[in-house]
């Protein structure tokens, strides 16, 4: 496993509600980031098939064909559109962790998923949300304690949350204590939504730096911004509105004592956000604080992890 490695954030937007064309779209800078030496690529929040903001913009009722059809271009695992995408990761040598809508095979119940596969094209596992946001639960189910894990990959140890799972401690500190390298933290745009324009980008950048050091942890952020065409669909759907523009996102890569070693970057334009990170940097960290070490009071505090499966729709 090497200590030094080039990561990425895809600040991407999808080919909104389709999730065919998204994938391919992944695949495409995929290519690009092995191209340019890179060793792990963190995607957004549901890139496929992109990030539902109706929810937040509309009335409930006025949704529901919306919401429906939403469940039917989500994703399953093992379906054809995730098969490119490891393909494609397996070709250019890069780890990804994938943000999707995930519907299994055969069941309507979605869950906000992220997917980590290896450069060989396997799949180490995925990480189900664990509590969808506000108006998210019309869209999304509740993951479990089976998904809050850390992935020994190629690259080291992968973990990740979505958006603000990241305001849920105990769920961090379970990837801390699994013994986390690397965080792919998965966001889409909220400063561009009305009464977050002026501190989302706040709230991100604080989480984000918050989890490196208390977990002695790099972390990519990757967001999606939001673009015309999303607009576009929204008021063709479901008509005009003006609590959402476009741009924004936050996506950064991050070391562990907090320096910000690439980004943070927002708006429209498409980029690969790219940063050389040392492994071996995680090591001086925890000379200063060790949260699974001497930084830690198990005498005192503990975490309590139920890691049993309980999501009722589960396959068996």
């Amino acid at each position: 496993m090497p200590n030094l490695l080039t990561v990425a954030a895809a600040h991407l937007a999808p080919v909104y509600m389709d999730p065919g064309k998204t994938a391919a779209k992944a695949t495409e800078w995929i290519s690009r980031a092995g191209a340019a030496g890179v060793k792990l690529m963190v995607f957004p929040e549901v890139f496929l098939p992109g990030f539902p903001y109706w929810i937040n913009l509309y009335a409930p009722l006025v949704q529901t064909a919306l919401n429906r059809r939403y469940q039917d271009v989500s994703v399953a695992v093992d379906g054809p559109e995730i098969a490119v995408i490891r393909e494609a990761a397996k070709a250019a040598g890069v780890a990804v962790v994938m943000g999707i809508s995930e519907r299994p095979a055969g069941r309507r119940t979605c869950y906000n998923t992220a997917l980590f596969i290896d450069t060989d094209g396997s799949l180490l596992g995925a990480h189900r949300k664990l509590k969808p946001t506000y108006a998210e639960r019309y869209i999304w189910g509740e993951g479990d304690g089976s998904t809050l894990s850390v992935f020994a990959s190629s690259v080291g140890r992968i973990g990740g949350l979505a958006c603000w799972e990241h305001t849920m401690n105990l769920a961090r500190q379970a990837l801390i204590e699994d013994g986390e390298q690397i965080h792919a933290a998965l966001w889409p745009s909220l400063s561009t939504m009305a009464g977050f324009d002026a501190v989302a980008n706040r709230q991100i950048e604080a989480m984000m730096l918050n989890h490196a050091l208390t977990g002695q942890t790099f972390v990519i952020s990757a967001s999606s911004p939001v673009t015309e065409e999303m607009l576009e669909f929204m008021a063709r759907e479901l008509g005009p509105q003006e609590m959402m523009g476009t741009g924004g996102g936050w996506s950064a890569v991050i070391h562990p004592f907090t320096p910000i070693l690439a980004g943070p970057v927002s708006g429209l334009e498409e980029q690969l956000v790219i940063a050389e990170i040392d492994l071996d940097a995680i090591a001086d960290v925890k000379l200063w604080v060790d949260s699974t070490g001497h930084y830690s009071r198990p005498d005192v505090l503990r975490l309590r992890l139920d890691r049993s499966a309980r999501s009722g729709l589960d396959e068996a």
